[in-house]
């Protein structure tokens, strides 16, 4: 195989061990996106919001922000990352680094809302209020899910990048093994 063609590639084993921490991290991001409702089942939102669980959303999301920035970091610092491949997966990793870090805060802001709710008397206020909290909450949601598909997109950047792998193996020409080796004639019999 060509040698710098060779240099351009991130290490089979390295590649399959980042896809499965992608995945790993992706999974949680997706769960929790998932998981953490704000709205009943009737998409109504419970006449008292707790704020103590959504207080434990916005510490889970700073959690999986954290998981996503270490990945981001020591993808970063590993000698893949100036590859054409690494390049990219650095953008995906970035691009889900931010995400992820934008879901906390606006979990933290439901949850303020949430306690501020029960002494607002006026019915404008609290309709205000409200709305506010559901689209705070949705949009940490929806932050956690595109993180996660930043972090889907790099496993898929490193998926093809194994399939660049197997094809560039498939070229190298093979050199059969070689038979057995003649045998030698004992000295008794010559």
């Amino acid at each position: 195989m060509n040698p710098d063609l060779q240099r351009g590639l991130i290490p089979r084993d390295d590649a399959l061990h980042l896809i499965h921490a992608f995945h790993a991290v992706k999974d949680k991001l997706h769960d929790a996106a998932q998981r953490w409702e704000l709205l009943d089942e009737n998409g109504h939102l419970p006449a008292a919001p707790a704020y103590t669980a959504l207080l434990q959303h916005a510490t889970d999301a700073q959690d999986l922000s954290h998981d996503v920035l270490r990945l981001a970091a020591d993808f970063a610092r590993s000698p893949h990352h100036t590859t054409p491949t690494g390049r990219t997966l650095l953008k995906h990793l970035a691009t889900a680094a931010t995400l992820s870090s934008h879901a906390a805060p606006h979990f933290t802001e439901t949850a303020e809302t949430a306690l501020a709710l029960p002494r607002t008397a006026n019915p404008t206020d609290r309709h205000y209020l409200t709305n506010r909290m559901v689209i705070d909450h949705a949009s940490a949601r929806a932050f956690l899910r595109r993180a996660s598909e930043s972090l889907s997109d790099a496993a898929s950047e490193l998926d093809q990048h194994l399939g660049l792998h197997r094809f560039l193996a498939s070229m190298t020409p093979q050199h059969p093994s070689p038979g057995p080796s003649p045998a030698k004639s004992s000295p008794r019999h010559r």
